[in-house]
């Protein structure tokens, strides 16, 4: 038997909606959260056209013209905005009747190129029991008929498979919220081999390392740790009595292991570096889960991937800005204070879930507004952009990449003396101090 969809009404609403405005064809977006037992459809959301295309006049004779490239683009603009325990769960096309025939072909091939552009800039590797199938929605513009097929994204020869798509009024309205902040230190040696220092590439690769003292550390729901197969909401009844509210909300606060346990066997690397970034800050961090008989390890996921995610994703968006704005030049920039992203959230009508975003100091809420009307297809109005955070700041320091004879001659000695330090189990960490040249990239809440 196929998975089930069970699907918010306002979707169905959508998905209408878009059959008589757009013609021959359009392509979306399916958004929601994986169980193990269903899938939950929140949110549909068209692709954008792009800006040079006239709605009116994309007249297309097959399904063959769909920018594959555009599609995938978006989905992952949109996977920016979603908070976790959210995801993009598959794509969906409406079409002429005419066009059917070529809809699940061209379905199947944008739901793996999707699902490779959502997935390869996550710095979390998904469980071996988590459900990797994804939906493919065809609906006939004319009749209104709708066509749910699945296709495990693990398996490039993967068949169609057939799903329900059933739909519910009030599905996400008191899905259960888990918030926290996380207090980050990360400190990101620059290596003194690595290729013009490509701050981007170094900043990933130390995120990724932080990423996994993450997935180790541990959570206190509400100020309790609680057994992973246990059911997420038995403890909030208990305390909340027979009150039943439409917004459930668990503070979640992390503990975060500051060495391996014992058991474990460790082997310090000494590395010479450059320089260092340093990331320092508190970020907010959010999930949204089910009300379905959730368990605490979908929660303790769905919010450890957010908190790796939001990280992440300010650091890239703040690479685009310098890059695509200002053109950096990444070995050769003055030193200058610059603030990330701030984290803001929007809620979706008739839901207790919140999207995200982020933003910029100087930008202005019509812009955000704008985003969103672009990317999800959504009207946001000014007085429902909820900021979450204090803004952070940036210390963004040069690297001096021209280092004479002597710097070389004294770089190279202590590469040799390190080597062999590290080989007898000696850990210095005052060797950095060699360099004369530091870089900084330091982020800290006012």
């Amino acid at each position: 038997m196929g998975r089930t969809y069970v699907v918010e009404e306002a979707v169905g609403q959508y998905l209408s909606d878009l059959s008589t405005k757009l013609k021959p064809y359009v392509t979306g977006l399916l958004i929601g959260q994986c169980s193990s037992q269903r899938d939950y459809v929140i949110r549909a959301v068209r692709t954008p056209p792009k800006e040079e295309q006239n709605e009116i006049n994309i007249n297309p004779s097959k399904l063959s013209s769909i920018d594959e490239e555009w599609v995938t683009a978006h989905a992952s603009q949109v996977s920016r905005m979603l908070p976790g325990g959210l995801l993009v769960l598959g794509v969906f096309i409406i079409a002429a009747p005419e066009l059917a025939k070529d809809s699940q072909n061209a379905l199947r091939k944008l739901i793996f190129s999707v699902e490779k552009s959502v997935t390869k800039r996550r710095l979390w590797k998904p469980a071996e029991e988590e459900v990797s199938d994804r939906a493919a929605l065809q609906v006939c513009s004319a009749t209104k008929k709708i066509v749910c097929r699945t296709y495990d994204v693990q398996d490039p020869k993967s068949s169609a498979k057939p799903a329900d798509w059933k739909y519910q009024s009030a599905l996400s309205a008191c899905w259960l919220t888990l918030d926290c902040t996380v207090n980050v230190n990360i400190h990101i040696p620059l290596l003194a081999t690595s290729p013009n220092h490509d701050l981007e590439k170094n900043t990933k690769n130390g995120l990724n390392r932080w990423s996994k003292q993450i997935e180790d550390s541990v959570f206190l729901i509400n100020g309790q740790v609680k057994d992973n197969d246990a059911e997420l909401l038995e403890g909030l009844k208990k305390l909340r009595g027979n009150i039943q509210s439409s917004t459930q909300f668990s503070d979640v606060k992390v503990l975060t292991q500051l060495s391996q346990g014992s058991s474990r066997r460790s082997t310090a690397t000494v590395q010479v570096c450059s320089g260092s970034i340093n990331l320092k800050g508190a970020v907010k961090c959010r999930a949204y889960i089910h009300n379905n008989r959730p368990k605490v390890k979908e929660a303790i996921q769905a919010l450890k991937r957010d908190i790796i995610n939001t990280l992440s994703d300010r650091c890239e968006i703040l690479f685009e800005d310098l890059i695509i704005n200002e053109g950096l030049d990444k070995k050769n920039f003055e030193r200058e204070y610059r603030v990330l992203p701030q984290r803001l959230f929007v809620p979706v009508a008739g839901s207790s879930v919140m999207l995200s975003d982020y933003k910029f100091r100087d930008e202005a809420a019509g812009e955000i507004q704008e985003r969103f009307l672009e990317m999800l297809d959504q009207a946001v109005q000014a007085e429902d952009i909820h900021i979450a955070e204090e803004a952070n700041t940036v210390d963004i320091c040069p690297v001096t990449d021209n280092m004479d004879d002597t710097q070389q001659k004294q770089l190279t000695k202590a590469t040799l003396l390190l080597k062999l330090q590290q080989n007898m189990g000696v850990v210095i960490a005052a060797a950095v101090a060699v360099f004369a040249s530091i870089f900084s990239f330091n982020y800290f809440s006012d």
